[in-house]
């Protein structure tokens, strides 16, 4: 299938698929998604405060000194021309005032009046002057970080409606590969075990150590229960490696087993075309997705850049993932027929992107220095200057562990 068209059909199988809502504090709404527009209970401000420290003042001065208002309290109304009261920054402007003077532009007369000129400009926030009561200020489908949360938190609420985050688990399989130590003859490292459940929390998901599974043994059996159990528990289940037609490749015969609906049957994308995402009915109705990735390192994250990073910001009702433009400092080869997803860096300074060495399917180097991927589309070569999409890589620390 096209990459970018997988890219589509698996963000729309998780959007229809998007999580139950849930109502959290505002201290549990970290790293989640707004499932309603956030809009302002009040005007913001709700009342005019002063933005410096001085004195509120009505009429002409010199000003008689009639009382302090800090913030937090309710100030009587200045009624009389010649007033004034000593006002603290955020606290609330009496009624009556005409001005605002800055205490470090006023002085005293010996009988302890107020004198000096209040600037043109108001020294106070008025109601509203940032929202208005009912404005939405954030869409639904908005990413909860601490300036949402704030901001949130000035407007009133408690409380929020969010869609949680998806609960992810990772099954890695092949007899070969060792949890511990360095390779030795016949067997190599894991690699995807240690750092998938890590990409996986970037885009938003939940892993426990505990839906870590792995080595999976290479039997149909072993790979249909694993499936199985971790289907009972996740939202999505990623598996690593058995995504081909090989004599161990048991991933489509246990997915068929489970009686599973494929959404992407591998994708023409180099490196790693032979990833999929399916659909599992659980006993509840619910759908659950399991993401085969390929098992070569490199082409495992491809995969999880295509399709499982649309997919987790459809279940979490986000909006699909827009990709920013690259200009090409060096060539970049086509890949034919295929979509090439090439490992560059950027140049923060240029936003020019070159392409990176060491970057062989079965290869973590070059992606351990990259900032993501320059697409080059099918049929094209990406020459110097030559504009193209960027998947980047979600280089953030994770919102939620």
């Amino acid at each position: 299938m096209d990459w970018a068209r997988a890219r589509s059909l698996v963000y729309a199988a998780g959007q229809a698929d998007a999580l139950p809502p849930v109502e959290v504090s505002l201290a549990e709404a970290d790293g989640l998604t707004l499932v309603d527009p956030l809009t302002t209970l009040t005007d913001l401000p709700a009342f005019p405060t002063s933005s410096v420290d001085g004195w509120a003042v009505r009429g002409t001065g010199p000003w008689r000194v009639v009382g302090r208002v800090l913030a937090g309290g309710t100030p009587p109304p200045l009624t009389e021309d010649g007033s004034a009261v000593e006002i603290a920054t955020g606290a609330m402007l009496p009624a009556g005032a005409d001005e605002v003077l800055r205490i470090e532009e006023s002085t005293r007369t010996d009988d302890g009046r107020v004198t000096g000129t209040p600037r043109t400009t108001p020294e106070w926030r008025s109601p509203g002057e940032e929202a208005y009561a009912g404005e939405e200020l954030l869409a639904a489908g908005t990413p909860v970080g601490p300036g949402v949360i704030g901001l949130a938190a000035s407007c009133g609420y408690d409380r929020l409606r969010v869609r949680p985050a998806p609960r992810a688990a990772l099954l890695v399989f092949g007899d070969e590969l060792l949890t511990a130590g360095p390779p030795k003859a016949g067997q190599v490292r894991d690699a995807l075990g240690p750092a998938v459940p890590a990409w996986l929390r970037r885009y938003g998901a939940t892993v426990a150590p505990s839906d870590v599974i792995g080595p999976v043994a290479d039997t149909l059996s072993a790979h249909v229960t694993a499936l199985r159990t971790a289907l009972a528990g996740a939202d999505l289940v990623c598996t690593t490696g058995g995504t081909m037609h090989g004599p161990v490749d048991h991933l489509h015969p246990a997915l068929a087993e489970l009686g599973a609906e494929y959404v992407v049957n591998t994708v023409a994308v180099r490196p790693g075309f032979p990833m999929l995402l399916a659909r599992v009915t659980g006993p509840d109705g619910r759908s659950r997705y399991v993401a085969g990735l390929p098992g070569n390192p490199q082409s495992a994250i491809v995969a999880l850049v295509s399709l499982v990073a649309p997919l987790l910001a459809g279940l979490q009702g986000r909006p699909a993932p827009l990709l920013p433009y690259v200009d090409l400092a060096e060539p970049i080869a086509g890949r034919g027929d295929y979509t090439h997803l090439a490992l560059v860096r950027v140049d923060p300074v240029t936003g020019t992107a070159r392409p990176v060495r060491h970057v062989g399917s079965a290869m973590l180097r070059g992606l351990a220095q990259a900032d993501g991927f320059a697409v080059i589309e099918p049929g094209s070569s990406g020459e110097v200057g030559a504009r193209v999409p960027l998947v980047p890589l979600p280089l953030l620390p994770a919102v939620r562990s």
